[in-house]
């Protein structure tokens, strides 16, 4: 099991209610993450589900969902931001 510090922000925190967690995951990257929180259902399903456009980040640097979670990892779930 590897412990990550996940992060939620914007859309995706206000639905779910809170600004993140420390967890404890059998994910080896980030994708396999993503589907263990759409897997508890309700809205983590809603916020994270596959059709939705979500981006991550590992240690505050954009990765892709094939990156690989290390222990400690800060990982953040965002939705693309949009400038004005």
């Amino acid at each position: 099991m590897t412990q990550v510090n996940v992060k939620y922000f914007a859309s995706i925190r206000e639905a779910l209610g809170t600004g993140g967690e420390v967890m404890e995951t059998l994910a080896s990257t980030v994708s396999g993450l993503r589907d263990e929180l759409i897997a508890r259902g309700g809205v983590y399903a809603e916020s994270l589900a596959r059709g939705k456009a979500v981006r991550v980040a590992i240690n505050q640097t954009l990765a892709p969902e094939t990156a690989a979670l290390v222990e400690g990892a800060e990982v953040a779930f965002f939705p693309p931001v949009t400038g004005g």
